[in-house]
Order: C-alpha cells, then sequence, then structure tokens
C-alpha cells in the first residue's frame, strides 16, 4: 500500500540556539487538555490525519483546448476517482522565530495524494506531495490557532492555504456546488443558473454528444450539477456522531497570508486574461467524521473533502472541483 514521503530515521527538529518558550494558545491548550473530541495533542486539528485513507470520489475539470488551429476553447473532463491520502508526522517541534512576537513551534505532517480514474487504474489523474502544518496562537499577527496545507501539483502549480479547524456535533452540513463558468471579476453563478447556462456550455449536458467531453462509466447528470452530491450520498443513512471541520483557502481571509503560484507556462501570455491555464485560488473544506458502527461494529472514523480550484483562461474563470470520501486503513 502506498504510504506517505517520511523523515529518515533518527530525524527530529530539536530548538534552535537562543529559542524561548513559545506562546501558548490558552484556549486551545485547555480544550486538548479536557479531551476535545478530534482534537489531541500537538497536532491540534490536525491529530487525526496520520494514517492512509483510501475512497473514491469524483473530480471534474475544464481543460483549455487548442484555439490557434479554429478549436474550441475548453473540454470537460469528468472522472470518477479512486484515491489514497497518506499522511506521517514529522518528529519534533518545528521552530519559528520571531521577531514582533516571540518564537513559535509548530507541528506538521508530510502527505501524498494519489488520485487515478477508476475504470483503469493506470490513469493517473493527480499526484501531490505536500505538508501539513498546525500553527499556535499569535499575537503578531493576531492569529488563532490555524492549519496550513503545502502543495505542489506537478503540472505546474505550488499552494499555500490556511484556514481552521471546528468541531460539531452531528454530521457536516455540505453544501450544494456548481463547475459553471463565469466572468473573471464577477461572482459565480448559483447553483439556480444551471439549466440556464447549459445552453452556453453544453459539455456539461451529458444528454448532448460533443467531442469536447470525457465521461468515466457511471458519472450522472446529478453529479455535474453538484458534485457534492457525491458526498451528500455517501453519508445518507449513516449516523454521524460528531465531525471536525477543517476550511482553508489560498486567499488572504480568513488568515493572512497564502497564495498559489504558477510556471511561465500556465501564466502565459497576459491576453486573454489567464494565459493557457492559471490557477488563481483554491479553496477547500475538510470533513472528519466519527461514524457510529452498526451491527456490533465499533465507531469509526471517515474523511470527506470538497476542493474547489479556479482556472483563468480565455477571459472567464472555470471551476475545477474535486470530491471524495475516504476511510482510515
Amino acid at each position: 500500500m502506498t504510504v506517505a514521503p517520511t523523515t529518515d530515521e533518527g530525524f527530529a527538529f530539536t530548538p534552535l540556539p537562543g529559542s524561548i518558550a513559545p506562546v501558548e494558545d490558552a484556549a486551545f491548550a485547555a480544550a486538548v487538555r479536557a479531551g476535545a473530541p478530534l482534537i489531541s495533542g500537538p497536532l491540534g486539528s490536525l491529530s487525526q490525519l496520520p494514517g492512509t485513507w483510501v475512497g473514491q470520489g469524483f473530480n471534474s475539470i475544464w481543460r483549455p483546448s487548442d484555439i490557434t488551429h479554429g478549436g474550441q476553447d475548453r473540454f470537460l473532463e469528468l472522472n470518477l476517482t479512486s484515491e489514497t491520502l497518506a499522511f506521517h508526522e514529522i518528529p519534533g517541534d518545528i521552530p519559528n522565530r520571531g521577531l514582533l512576537m516571540p518564537d513559535i513551534t509548530m507541528r506538521g505532517l508530510t502527505s501524498m495524494q494519489q488520485i487515478s480514474e477508476r475504470s483503469d487504474a493506470t490513469q493517473g489523474l493527480h499526484i501531490e506531495p505536500g505538508v501539513w502544518a498546525h500553527v499556535p496562537h499569535t499575537t503578531n499577527p493576531a492569529e488563532p490557532a490555524t492549519v496550513v496545507r503545502m502543495g505542489s501539483i506537478p503540472h505546474g502549480t505550488t499552494i499555500l492555504a490556511q484556514g481552521r479547524g471546528t468541531v460539531v456535533n452531528g454530521p457536516p452540513t455540505i453544501p450544494d456546488n456548481n463547475i459553471i463558468p463565469f466572468g473573471v471579476g464577477s461572482p459565480p453563478p448559483p447553483n439556480s443558473a444551471f439549466p440556464v447556462q447549459e445552453a452556453n456550455f453544453p459539455e456539461m449536458n451529458l444528454g448532448v454528444p460533443t467531442p469536447f467531453r470525457f465521461e468515466s462509466p457511471g458519472v450522472t447528470q446529478e453529479m455535474v450539477k453538484n458534485p457534492n452530491s457525491v458526498l451528500q450520498q455517501a453519508i445518507a443513512g449513516q449516523t454521524i456522531e460528531k465531525t471536525l471541520v477543517i476550511s482553508i483557502s489560498t486567499l488572504p481571509t480568513p488568515v493572512k497570508g497564502g497564495g498559489t503560484a504558477n510556471t511561465a507556462f500556465l501564466t502565459a501570455a497576459t491576453f486573454p486574461p489567464g494565459g493557457n491555464a492559471k490557477c488563481v485560488e483554491m479553496s477547500a473544506t475538510f470533513w472528519i467524521e466519527i461514524v457510529k458502527g452498526q451491527g456490533g461494529k465499533p465507531d469509526s472514523l471517515q474523511l470527506q473533502y470538497s476542493q474547489l480550484v479556479q482556472l483563468d483562461f480565455n477571459e472567464l474563470r472555470w471551476p475545477h472541483v474535486t470530491v471524495a470520501t475516504l476511510t482510515k486503513q
């Protein structure tokens, strides 16, 4: 079974000369000491991630298509997926020096995500090595405890996304979403716009044949209209006792910083806006759920996520949505 990249045996971060005691987030530390469900130890909101998670999901992406020979500007790819997402804890505290406030120490995980086309496991779709980190409360900037996801995508993009974790009672509230393209600088359209936009982007209508679409066997129209329906259906009938919600974004809100970086090829020319396919932002929500066991079986952990990447090309913003439901092995 595939595992996350790990550190060498015996490697561990150690305090640097001149380091001082880190600032402690008193409220967060008190919650950990009190045994807050799904949050424990120095990894905080990331404490349940170490290990290997395996499952299935759905990937939808608008790919740019060569227009230099009179072709169409986009191609819609719709994949049912198989996924392995593995985490390994980094030994020791990760020190960060402070100038405007005392030093902090973080804890982190290495990660490796691999996604393949479900109907043909030899067709790899995505691989992403990365690092996740738990960042304690800071005073400058004034931020509560946060999480950071840093990842590298071989197509030519790196991301730094930040956010926070919150525990809620019961199952997650998974909103509807869509893949309707929209103008750069305009707000994304609501799901109710889907029937109208089918005329502008007929690739979204599975009943209309087109050479500019690929769909895996088993992809349904409901998945195209609302990719999160795959997650909603996966937990229908389950009894979920508690959920840890981790929401992250490359935008500088709600946590300062973050962002994306792209290769020259992706950025390309400044006109039309977006180059060949510039990744301008990414947001994701991870739900770590305690699923009540049935028939005498013990409770289990389940991880669901919905990720939105916005790609700019030919003056439009094209949503790229990936979702999956995974269980820890």
